[in-house]
């Protein structure tokens, strides 16, 4: 009996794990549009938080700081579409990666420029929603800057490494926001 117990969970290991990984093999990279939202399901599969680009601006100048290459200020909505649960991103992690693959954290002092903002990771009541800026310091080389965000302690990445279909999966390609900037390039002044 524990021989056929243990054949079968071999068996359903090994099947699921073909399934995770044809999964993540077959799936495609995708650019998202301004406004067009990427959904964070997490490992209860409740995809009710999203996140989209709203605006983009760039700028050599932004307060009293000025940059060699551009700052690129993101308006990021994030909002909910859970019915009665308030619900919230945690640790939220925004990295710019442009065509050579190069990753760009936050400028978290450039956005201590725009005045006081609440965090990612607050809690959204039902069916609501808030935007925040957050600040990118580019060099002029940077060419086709995407947005890549993540959410998620790291057992939450653990477990959604072997989520079939999960973006955060083995292998799965990443969902990127462009940053096609919509607006003039101006000189941001608090």
């Amino acid at each position: 009996m524990r021989k056929f117990v243990l054949g079968r969970g071999a068996a359903w290991f090994v099947f699921y794990a073909i399934l995770l990984f044809a999964a993540s093999l077959s799936s495609r990279e995708k650019n998202l549009s301004l406004n067009e939202p990427k959904a964070f399901c997490g490992f209860y599969i409740d995809c009710h938080l999203h996140a989209a680009v709203s605006e983009v601006r760039k700028t050599k100048r932004l307060g009293e700081r000025t940059t060699n290459g551009e700052f690129y200020i993101v308006k990021v909505r994030v909002s909910s579409d859970a019915k009665r649960a308030t619900l919230g991103l945690l640790t939220v992690d925004a990295q710019i990666i442009d065509n050579q693959n190069r990753r760009f954290e936050r400028d978290l002092q450039a956005e201590t420029q725009l005045g006081e903002q609440q965090p990612f990771e607050r809690r959204i009541l039902p069916v609501k929603s808030f935007e925040k800026q957050i600040v990118f310091d580019l060099p002029n080389d940077a060419e086709n800057p995407r947005l890549d965000i993540r959410e998620g302690y790291g057992v939450d990445h653990a477990i959604e490494a072997v989520l079939i279909g999960d973006e955060d999966s083995v292998l799965h390609k990443r969902n990127y926001f462009t940053l096609e900037q919509q607006l003039q390039t101006a000189d941001v002044r608090k």
